[in-house]
C-alpha cells in the first residue's frame, strides 16, 4: 500500500502529537526495534499498522504555511493544519479529538510591542500561520482599532518593532521574546475575554477518503505517547534554547490544549463563523465525516448565490463550480457580482502599448514562441530610436502608459533600466506599467541585491507599477514541468509583497491549459486572494488560455471559448477581493470579449499598437479605442478610459 503522507508544524506545541512518529521512523532507519504499545510497528523510516491492514505513515515537518501549500497541492493526505487555512481550502475531514488550542493565555501567539497596541500605527504580521493572521484582523476590528498590517517573515517581523509599529509572533519565536517587549496582547487570551470559548490554532486534517478509522487511531496513540513524554520535551527543547524548563513545561500541559472536545469545536465554529462573517474564510463547519457525503455539504445552486453575494467560496468549492457549474448559471452569478462591485454599468480600458523590449532570455520556457536563446541571430534589443517612435505614437494617440515586459537577457544591467525609464519618463511622461516578478528576480539575482532594493531603485528611476506577467500556474509542479527554471510560486508572490508595500500596485494573471488541472487553477486564485487580504496591491485580474504554435515544446491542454468563459466566472466568484476582472479578448476575440462582460469582466483591456509574445503564436487580435469603445457599447455599457489604477480619465459615455 502506498504510505499515508503526513506533514506536521515544526513548532514546540506540536510536538506531543507527532513526536512518537518521528521515533518510530528513526528506530526503523536505525534497524532498532519497534517501541510495543499495540499501535504501530515500522519498516523503512515509516510507521504502519498491522502487517497488511493499514498503510504504512511516512512523516514530515514543515512551516505551518508551508504544510497549507502541500495539503491543498495534493503533496500531503493529513496535516497539522492551521484552522484557517483548513476553512480555505474546504471538504477536509477533521481527525476526532487532535488539536491545538488555548483556553485563555496561549503565551506564543501575541503582538508585541513598545506601546500599547492602541497606540500602533502598523503591526508587522508573521506569515507563518493564516490563523493568527485572521485572529488578528477580527481581535482589531472588534477593539476599532486600524493600524496598517504588512506581511513579514517571523525574523523582519522581529527586526519591524520600533515606536509605534508592533508585531503578531507566532509559535517558539513568540516564547523566545516573551518577556522582552512592555506590550504584550495575547491573542487567545483575548479570544477568550471576548467569547468565553477556547481558541483552536491548528488540527489534523485530511483530504477526502484519504485516512481510515484505522490509521486515525495511530495519530490518536500518537497524541497519547507525546502527552506521556511533555516532562522530557519541555527538558530537551529547555536544552537547545535557553529558555526555562520549568516554564515551557507549564506550556505545555497548562497553556496547551491538546483535546478537541465540545468546547473547543464551539470555539472553532465560533472562529469560522466571525471570520466568514468580516469576509476572511468561506463559511464552513467542523466535521468528523467525510466531506464528499455529509448532508451538510452546500448544493451548486448555494455556492452561486453565496458569491452573488459577496460570500467567500472555499478552494473546494470553486473546483466544484468550474467542473460542475451551468455554465450560463455561472455566467450569471459572475455577472451579478460585476453589478455589485460596478453599479453604474461602466466598462474601462486603458490607451497603452505593449513592448517587448528585448527577446533575448535565459529561460527557455516550453510554452514561449516569443524568446530567443543568448547568442541567436533573431535576439533584439530595441533602440532608444525604435523605442522612441514606439512611445511617440502612444503620446499622439491620447495614451497614458507602457507596458514594458521583455526576456531575462544577461546584457542589461539594473543602471540600463533606470536609465531607459528616466528618459521614458522626461521625454514623453507616460506611466511605466513595467517589468513582470520574473525580471525583477532577474535582476536581484544579477545585481546580488535584494528584490526590494530593485524594486526602489526602479521605483526611483519611473517605475508605477508591476505587471502580473509570468504567473502561468502558482503551482510548482505545473511550473517545473512547463518552465522549470523560471522562479517559484512564493518567489512570485514574495515580488507583488513587497511591490505592494512600497505602495506600487499590480495586477495579476493566470495562463491556464498546459498541463494543469481544474484544483490547480483554483489553488492560484487562492493564492492571489490570500495575498490580496494581506497586501490589497492587486489591481485587476485577466485569465487566457495557453496559445499553441508548433515552434513551443509543450502541446496544448484544455482549451477553448467555453472553458476560458467558465474560467473567468469562476475567478469573478473566487476573487471576492478583487475589484476589477478584464476581458481577454487579445486571445480570444473581440466577440468573446463582449460575452466575456456578461461573465464577470468590467474592463476591456487595452488598446493593441502592437502585441509580440501572443502573436508570436499565431493569435494576432488588435482593435483600436473607437472599435473597443463600439464593442463595450453593443455589450449595452458605457464606456470610459482608464489608467493603471482605474481612475476614470473620461466620462462613461
Amino acid at each position: 500500500m502506498s504510505p499515508l503522507r503526513v506533514i506536521g508544524v515544526e513548532y514546540l506545541n506540536a510536538r506531543p502529537l507527532w513526536e512518537s512518529m518521528r521515533a518510530e521512523s528513526m528506530r526503523a532507519e536505525s534497524g532498532a526495534p519497534a517501541s510495543s504499545g499495540g499501535a504501530a510497528s515500522t519498516s523503512g523510516g515509516r510507521i504502519s499498522g498491522a502487517p497488511g491492514s493499514i498503510a504504512p505513515i511516512e512523516l514530515r515537518l514543515a512551516p505551518p504555511s508551508e504544510l497549507a501549500r502541500a495539503l491543498a497541492e495534493d503533496e500531503a493526505d493529513v496535516g497539522l493544519l492551521p484552522v484557517a487555512a483548513a476553512a480555505t481550502m474546504g471538504e477536509l475531514r477533521l481527525l476526532r479529538n487532535m488539536a491545538i488550542g488555548a483556553r485563555g493565555k496561549v503565551r506564543s501567539v501575541a503582538i508585541v510591542a513598545e506601546r500599547p497596541i492602541h497606540e500602533l500605527d502598523a503591526i508587522a504580521l508573521d506569515l507563518s500561520s493564516r490563523t493568527s493572521v485572521v485572529l488578528t484582523r477580527l481581535l482589531l476590528a472588534r477593539r476599532k482599532l486600524a493600524p496598517k498590517l504588512f506581511g513579514a517573515s517571523p525574523a523582519a517581523a522581529v527586526a519591524s518593532i520600533g515606536d509605534r509599529t508592533g508585531a503578531l509572533i507566532i509559535g517558539d519565536p513568540a516564547l523566545d521574546l516573551e518577556d522582552r517587549y512592555p506590550h504584550r496582547l495575547d491573542l487567545a487570551e483575548d479570544w477568550f475575554e471576548w467569547t468565553q470559548l477556547p481558541f483552536v490554532f491548528a488540527a489534523w486534517f485530511a483530504r477526502p477518503d484519504a485516512v481510515s478509522r484505522e490509521q486515525e487511531d495511530l495519530f490518536r496513540i500518537a497524541k497519547q505517547k507525546g502527552l506521556a513524554r511533555v516532562d522530557q520535551i519541555a527538558a530537551e527543547h529547555a536544552a537547545r534554547s535557553g529558555l526555562s524548563e520549568a516554564s515551557l513545561r507549564a506550556y505545555l500541559t497548562e497553556s496547551i490544549r491538546y483535546d478537541l472536545g465540545d468546547e473547543e469545536l464551539a470555539g472553532l465554529q465560533r472562529f469560522w463563523q466571525e471570520g466568514a462573517k468580516a469576509g476572511l474564510l468561506p463559511a464552513a463547519t467542523p466535521s468528523f465525516e467525510e466531506p464528499r457525503v455529509a448532508s451538510s455539504r452546500p448544493s451548486l445552486d448555494t455556492l452561486l448565490s453565496r458569491a452573488a453575494d459577496g460570500e467567500r467560496l472555499s478552494g473546494a468549492d470553486g473546483v466544484r463550480l468550474l467542473r460542475e457549474g451551468s455554465f450560463f448559471e455561472l455566467g450569471l452569478a459572475a455577472d451579478a457580482v460585476r453589478r455589485r462591485k460596478h453599479p453604474k454599468g461602466v466598462v474601462t480600458y486603458i490607451v497603452d502599448r505593449n513592448v517587448n523590449y528585448t527577446n533575448v532570455c535565459t529561460t527557455s520556457c516550453r510554452f514561449c514562441a516569443f524568446y530567443r536563446p543568448v547568442g541567436h541571430p533573431e535576439g533584439y534589443v530595441l533602440s532608444r530610436e525604435v523605442l522612441g517612435q514606439k512611445l511617440k505614437e502612444v503620446v499622439d494617440a491620447g495614451g497614458v502608459q507602457i507596458l514594458l515586459q521583455g526576456g531575462l537577457n544577461p546584457d542589461l544591467r539594473i543602471e540600463w533600466y533606470e536609465d531607459l525609464f528616466r528618459w521614458m519618463k522626461k521625454e514623453y511622461g507616460l506611466g511605466l506599467h513595467a517589468l513582470s516578478p520574473e525580471e525583477i528576480i532577474h535582476l536581484s539575482r544579477l545585481e546580488g541585491i535584494s528584490v526590494r532594493r530593485v524594486l526602489e531603485r526602479l521605483n526611483a528611476a519611473g517605475l508605477d507599477s508591476v505587471p502580473g506577467g509570468g504567473a502561468e500556474i502558482l503551482v510548482d509542479r505545473v511550473r517545473r514541468k512547463i518552465a522549470k527554471t523560471k522562479c517559484t510560486s512564493s518567489e512570485w508572490l514574495d515580488v507583488m509583497r513587497v511591490a505592494h508595500h512600497m505602495g506600487l500596485r499590480s495586477s495579476a494573471t493566470m495562463m491556464y491549459g498546459t498541463i494543469d488541472t481544474p484544483e490547480e487553477r483554483v489553488q492560484h486564485l487562492v493564492k492571489i486572494r490570500d495575498l490580496q487580504d494581506e497586501t490589497g496591491g492587486f489591481t485587476a485580474f485577466f485569465c487566457w488560455d495557453y496559445q499553441h504554435e508548433s515552434g513551443t515544446h509543450l502541446a496544448p491542454g484544455d482549451n477553448g471559448t467555453h472553458l476560458y468563459l467558465r474560467m473567468q466566472a469562476v475567478a469573478r466568484l473566487m476573487l471576492d477581493n478583487v475589484d476589477h476582472v478584464g476581458a481577454s479578448w487579445v486571445t480570444q476575440g473581440p466577440a468573446v470579449g463582449q460575452v466575456a462582460l456578461r461573465f464577470g469582466a468590467d474592463d476591456f483591456g487595452s488598446v493593441m499598437f502592437e502585441e509580440n509574445v501572443v502573436s508570436s503564436a499565431g493569435t494576432t487580435f488588435r482593435i483600436g479605442a473607437e472599435a473597443i469603445e463600439k464593442r463595450i457599447h453593443d455589450a449595452g455599457f458605457k464606456a470610459t478610459r482608464r489608467n493603471v489604477r482605474y481612475d476614470w480619465l473620461t466620462e462613461p459615455a
